[in-house]
């Protein structure tokens, strides 16, 4: 069966004294983890809780979040990770919207509790880790001594597995359920394409409410470990790779840039360390340069996805990287990468027929990673999922070797004086500056020409840079239509959880920029 209660149970019985779990405070094998996840099941059950019935999340990356996570695949509940940097409004908002029927929280945010919008659920929490002095609230540790391993559950392929909200920077988060046969499938498309195997350790970097974190489900078909960071910092990251004897990882564009800003990886023994994976937004190539000297013996691979897709839909190997440091040619990196196995993508216009190989248009997919649509919003799922085709609302277009390049969000594209820009373009220019640490380019409303190009920039660490200066340097590398015409100069840039630019807020911070 496509299933994680299968997967783990073949987990027990096929890689038994593997280790799973490799901590600074424990290691566990696969026996030992999932029989603590069998607790962690009885746990849930004895609070009241049965198949298909919902319970949240409020943690940080821990060994203990991945063994409430197990136990819902493993007793057929359904794990809703929540966002910890949302505002208690929006959490009491997801914990509503899913009706979660208990909550799991690690001590920094057992305060939330005290919020009227999450109140509510206090009754059905339990503390991850012991609570300050004066709180009382059931611990896990101390349930998980006196429960009763709960029995494995075989739940379909078509049950849902997980529920994870998308981040709403736009409007209301939307619940996206994801199957088990979308997970599963998911994590045997990227084992596949990533090479992993079986003796790997997978650190798990990107916040475990995110769907970057199902990456690790290929480590778990295979019978690897797993080890979890759980405050990101360029030493904890460098540190943890080391100690932990990671062998992969995932990391933001931004995790990455920090750390080669703030440490010299040459300064860790990172032998073991076989690739690093980056995604969730695009990185310059610039830093896709500095970031292959700076790991010399490490894959760097790139990985384009969504939440909707389990995460991942396209790859860019290893081997396209190797190749462009070699010869200095770089062209190649600006591709998200081919559709992974099983995976059919298409290139739509705004009337779903698919455009001409180099022509832009909407990226859509079908395949068996992709959710069937969102909780409780039959009109948001009706208008994203059409004609069999999922619309993911991002903008690309293919080459004839069947690279998918993105150009920009459909919400991002810049119209000015009726021409296309997509910011993604500009943004590649603006980053050769050697000035330029981060940037991202939005469009402003303008009287003439509808929207112009603005520009906010976080200088280089020790650096300056004036907007006469920026325009100077993307003269001659792009057309003029698409050069900023303003430029603002900021300490840092509204981001996700996981370090994606949130051009929304920029949107709202600069949209006057034309009375300024």
């Amino acid at each position: 069966m496509l299933t994680m209660s299968s997967a783990l149970d073949r987990c027990a019985r096929l890689y038994a004294s593997r280790a799973a779990i490799i901590d600074a405070e424990a290691t566990f094998t696969w026996v030992q983890h999932l029989d603590r996840v069998a607790r962690a099941a009885g746990v849930l059950q004895a609070m009241g809780l049965r198949p298909g019935d919902r319970f949240g999340t409020l943690s940080r990356n821990t060994f203990r979040h991945a063994e409430l996570l197990h136990a819902g695949y493993w007793s057929g509940l359904v794990p809703v990770p929540v966002n910890i940097r949302l505002a208690p409004p929006e959490i009491g908002y997801i914990l509503q919207d899913a009706e979660v029927k208990a909550l799991a929280v690690d001590e920094p945010f057992l305060g939330l509790l005290d919020h009227p919008a999450i109140r509510p659920c206090a009754a059905g929490a339990l503390a991850i880790a012991p609570p300050a002095p004066g709180r009382r609230v059931p611990v896990y540790e101390n349930l998980l001594d006196q429960a009763q391993p709960a029995p494995l559950h075989h739940s379909s392929e078509q049950d849902d597995a997980i529920l994870l909200y998308t981040g709403g920077t736009t409007g209301r988060s939307k619940g996206v359920r994801l199957t088990h046969l979308n997970v599963v499938a998911n994590g045997m498309q990227v084992g596949l394409a990533w090479y992993c195997r079986e003796e790997e350790v997978y650190l798990h970097v990107a916040p475990m409410f995110h769907s970057a974190d199902l990456l690790g489900t290929a480590f778990t078909l295979l019978g690897g470990g797993h080890a979890y960071l759980p405050q990101f910092s360029p030493a904890h990251l460098l540190k943890a790779m080391q100690d932990l004897r990671v062998t992969r990882t995932m990391l933001a564009p931004t995790m990455i840039i920090m750390t080669l800003q703030q440490e010299a990886p040459a300064r860790y023994d990172l032998a073991r360390m076989r690739s690093i994976l980056y995604g969730s937004a695009p990185m310059a190539l610039e830093w896709i340069r500095r970031t292959l000297e700076a790991f010399p013996a490490v894959d760097l691979v790139q990985a384009y996805g969504l939440t909707e897709t389990s995460p991942i839909l396209t790859i860019l190997g290893a081997d396209e990287h190797r190749q462009a440091a070699a010869s200095g040619d770089m062209r190649r990196l600006k591709a998200a990468g081919r559709p992974l196995p099983g995976i059919d993508l298409r290139i739509l216009d705004d009337m779903d027929r698919e455009v001409a190989c180099g022509e832009p248009g909407e990226v859509c997919v079908r395949g068996p990673n992709v959710t069937r649509g969102y909780l409780n919003q039959p009109e948001v799922s009706a208008a994203a999922f059409r004609g069999g085709w999922f619309h993911t609302g991002d903008v690309g277009c293919t080459d004839a070797d069947g690279y998918m390049y993105l150009l920009d969000r459909k919400k991002d594209m810049i119209i000015t004086g009726g021409e296309n820009v997509y910011s993604s373009e500009v943004e590649q220019v603006i980053y050769q500056h050697p000035d330029v640490s981060e940037c991202a380019v939005v469009g402003v409303p303008d009287e003439v020409y509808g929207e112009a190009l603005y520009a906010v920039i976080v200088p280089a660490p020790g650096r300056t840079i004036t907007q006469e200066a920026l325009i100077e340097h993307c003269r001659g590398r792009i057309a003029g239509y698409k050069i900023p015409r303003q430029v603002a100069v900021v300490a840092e840039l509204p981001k996700s959880a996981m370090g994606k630019i949130l051009k929304s807020e920029l949107r709202r911070l600069h949209g006057d920029a034309r009375h300024r």
